[in-house]
């Protein structure tokens, strides 16, 4: 499976290509002992999973924040995700992104500073007010903290806001609460993302989103099902068991691959036809011809175009394929033209 020499192309002005194509300036700290000294920070702490539509409105305050004190932003996130650590044979979490999407993100909405901290039970037992002094105010020497009003830290969770705005004093930094009404849209977009995702409502997922859904992965060898029906297909491996996969279906995607990017048609499925058992993700890159086995693809999802389902003959499935090839090609045709 690969690529020809022409494709759709890199379109200047995609949000993802930001994300995927250009080195902005934001910094990246994966290790507290190689910190910096920051100046005037203005620092908030989360997982933001999705750096979605909510997320970017506080990212943007931080910013302003930090351009009024003449200092820098800073976004605090954790990795492991800490449920995975606190509860590790909970099987049922799915996140919206991998590390490196968020990463990928960040410096596209301009952060200044991503701090990610390595998460584990002995960072989630210190004190509350260990948690503020010697993990706090020792990293950041934060200006301002800009945190939720349910925001809880330390052994058993101990810690609040309330706790944060007592000891702002001793410390000399300023406090900014998230407001309940910004919290709670964080909560329910990250809900109906994660729904939408598993109904295949794309459109709805990337607009509560405020950017396409990617997915990304290694292509390894499958079945060459696909191959054999005349429209070879990439069959992606995802690296992360915790990232979620949205429903079965067909869909249009852009893929990005070697640098560039093209349009492509994925099935997320089970190959009922074939009487295939195991779910595939399995991507046919428009207009691309080479082999690609091992190299690492990002699928980003444009549309849905209709369920998975078992077709009585192998005709049948070529011709329907040949539809949804029809249908791609008009929805990267026209997605390119609104750019």
């Amino acid at each position: 499976m690969g690529k020809g020499d022409t494709g759709p192309g890199i379109n200047p002005y995609s949000k993802l290509e930001i994300s995927y194509h250009y080195i902005c300036a934001m910094r990246v700290f994966k290790d507290l002992d190689e910190l910096p000294v920051f100046i005037n920070s203005v620092v908030t702490i989360g997982t933001f999973d999705g750096v979605h539509v909510g997320h970017q409105k506080l990212i943007e305050r931080i910013k302003q924040l930090s351009e009024q004190t003449d200092g820098e932003s800073i976004l605090v996130t954790f990795h492991p995700h800490p449920r995975i650590v606190i509860n590790p044979e909970d099987k049922t979490l799915r996140l919206l992104n991998t590390i490196d999407d968020k990463i990928a993100l960040l410096e596209q909405y301009g952060v200044d500073n991503l701090v990610i901290v390595p998460f584990s039970r002995a960072f989630s037992e210190q004190s509350a007010e260990d948690y503020i002094a010697k993990f706090l105010v020792k990293n950041f020497h934060p200006k301002y903290i800009v945190i939720g009003y349910d925001h809880k830290y330390g052994k058993n969770r101990s810690g609040d806001y309330k706790l944060l705005e007592k000891m702002k004093q001793q410390y000399g930094y300023e406090m900014e609460e998230i407001s309940k009404e910004t919290l709670d849209d964080i909560g329910i977009s990250s809900t109906k993302i994660r729904t939408a995702l598993s109904d295949g409502d794309i459109k709805l997922a990337n607009e509560l989103l405020g950017h396409n859904y990617t997915l990304s992965g290694t292509v390894v060898r499958g079945l060459q099902n696909g191959r054999k029906l005349g429209f070879p297909t990439a069959n992606i491996q995802v690296n992360d068991e915790f990232k979620l996969i949205p429903k079965t279906g067909i869909y249009v995607v852009y893929v990005y691959c070697e640098g560039k990017k093209y349009g492509g048609m994925l099935s997320i499925g089970f190959n009922p036809t074939f009487e295939g058992k195991e779910q595939t993700i399995e991507v046919n890159i428009l207009d691309f011809n080479k082999d690609i086995y091992g190299e690492n693809l990002t699928l980003e999802f444009v549309d849905f175009i209709r369920n998975e389902k078992k077709f009585e003959s192998i005709d049948a499935l070529v011709e329907e394929i040949k539809n949804d090839e029809r249908v791609t090609r008009g929805i990267i045709s026209n997605t390119l033209g609104e750019k």
